[in-house]
């Protein structure tokens, strides 16, 4: 029998976040695979966990070398933990090359649901989150960068970035150019840590203010595109606020937020929210 392959989210801040089930997982694991050992000790010490497995190494550097390793360690019937400094493996992190090879051979791949800085700094951006597409970090080289950030313009959906504190400025003065000033977005930065801090405000504001020491953890949360009122149908407009309302907000302020979005009167929404609902009273 092959053994298996679990995928192990680690706190992104506060340890207290770790997920119950890790310190058992990382305790039973004959091999643990880290993204960096010493970070894994801190881990178990401040979990309380006394590791019986081999460890290895697992990074960008030697990914490719010690993914067949790994490998042939889970066909011949290991259990394999793959750990990495924050988050969940594989999502901008090691981890996709032994997922592929894993599951290529074959073998049970499984996770341990943790933390993961999209989504929580997507519940604190103050952005819609109904629809929302994760491009993690933007190309290093300013020309790639627009090239990238064009081709993502007119995307509607929320958009959530990873991004280094050295290269904030000129990636949120680049959205500013390509997206558009006004843009609303959220700087998230030290999501759960001590210093945590969200910065909410149009991009050309944001990058203004990263002009400064900006240090930590980045994850970037922009508004998607907004349609001119022709591309914004009544259905659509209707969808917005049942989603909104769903969600907790009142018609009222659901409506306010949806024309806010569409960049239309509000009256043209709360038609649109009238419409349906008589037509639906109707058809019954």
């Amino acid at each position: 029998m092959t053994g298996t392959l679990v995928l192990a989210g680690t706190p992104i801040g506060d340890v207290a976040d770790a997920p119950p089930r890790l310190a058992a997982e990382l305790a039973a694991a004959e091999v643990i695979a880290a993204e960096d050992t010493r970070r894994l000790r801190r881990l178990t010490q401040a979990l309380g966990v006394h590791t019986t497995g081999r460890v290895v190494s697992y990074f960008e550097g030697n990914e490719s070398a010690r993914t067949p390793e790994l490998v042939e360690a889970l066909a011949g019937g290991a259990r394999v933990l793959l750990v990495t400094d924050a988050g969940m493996p594989s999502v901008s992190d090691p981890g996709y090359r032994l997922v592929a090879a894993a599951v290529e051979r074959g073998v049970k791949v499984t996770a341990v649901p943790g933390p993961s800085a999209v989504l929580t700094a997507l519940a604190v951006s103050g952005l819609p989150v109904d629809r929302f597409c994760f491009e993690g970090f933007l190309p290093r080289k300013a020309g790639e960068r627009l090239g990238r950030l064009r081709e993502e313009a007119d995307e509607r959906r929320t958009l959530v970035y990873f991004e280094s504190p050295h290269r904030l400025e000129d990636t949120l003065k680049a959205m500013a150019e390509v997206f558009g000033a006004d843009r609303r977005a959220a700087v998230c930065r030290e999501l759960t840590k001590t210093y945590e801090e969200v910065r909410r405000g149009p991009l050309a504001e944001l990058a203004e203010w990263a002009a400064g020491d900006v240090r930590g953890e980045i994850t970037i949360v922009v508004q998607g595109a907004v349609p001119g009122p022709k591309e914004t149908d009544a259905d659509e407009l209707v969808r917005r606020v049942r989603v909104r309302e769903e969600a907790g907000e009142r018609r009222k302020e659901a409506i306010a937020a949806v024309a806010a979005e569409a960049g239309i009167p509000k009256r043209e929404v709360f038609d649109a929210v009238v419409a349906a609902k008589t037509a639906a009273k109707s058809a019954q």
